[in-house]
């Protein structure tokens, strides 16, 4: 019996799984996290190390790691990379000038061996913000299919983690795209045999 083979039976009996949420200052970790916690999003403040949080979605428990994305902090990433199951990458879709360091960013943690098996969430956040590109052209600015390809299970989802208008399809769109995490990290890690 194989290492994976004991890590999945381990992690299916569990049902956990650990997802760090990632990206660079400002582009809106905390407010999704709160969001999907339900919490007022109004009033939030930078991420100084990291956050964790514990979500039930369907029948799976979430261990969520928020870490703080401010260039000082990003050295310290690698130590929360050990048994990640999935990353969401949170992307400010509008700040157009950043998109450079949120791709080399990406591009460095991708390279990680420790990382070389977790899912990948983008959320191209902010889109309710004049200027925001659309997911599209975050994938085209971010040149996901050149650098991942089809070495991960990756996929882009619009977000507006503020957005007040629509509350609603705000939370659905965001509800769907951590479905999406969930269930691919379980076809990979839980079920498979």
């Amino acid at each position: 019996m194989g290492l994976m083979t004991i890590l999945r039976k381990v992690k299916a009996r569990e049902r956990e799984m650990r997802i760090l949420v990632l990206g660079l200052d400002n582009a809106g970790k905390t407010t999704i996290m709160k969001r999907l916690k339900g919490e007022d999003v109004h009033s939030v403040s930078p991420t100084l190390g990291f956050d964790i949080n514990t979500l039930e979605f369907d029948k799976y428990k979430l261990n969520m790691w928020d870490v703080g994305g401010q260039q000082t902090i990003r050295t310290y990433w690698r130590n929360y990379f050990e048994q990640t199951d999935g990353i969401i990458w949170v992307v400010d879709s509008a700040d157009v000038a950043r998109l450079s360091d949120c791709r080399a960013e990406l591009e460095t943690i991708l390279m990680e061996e420790r990382l070389a098996g977790a899912s990948l969430l983008v959320l191209a956040n902010k889109q309710d913000l004049s200027g925001a590109l659309t997911t599209e052209s975050v994938v085209e600015h971010l040149a996901l299919n050149d650098m991942i390809g089809k070495k991960r299970h990756w996929q882009v989802f619009p977000s507006s983690a503020l957005a007040e208008d629509h509350t609603a399809d705000v939370e659905n769109l965001l509800m769907r795209s951590i479905e999406w995490l969930v269930h691919d990290i379980a076809s990979r890690i839980l079920l498979a045999d």
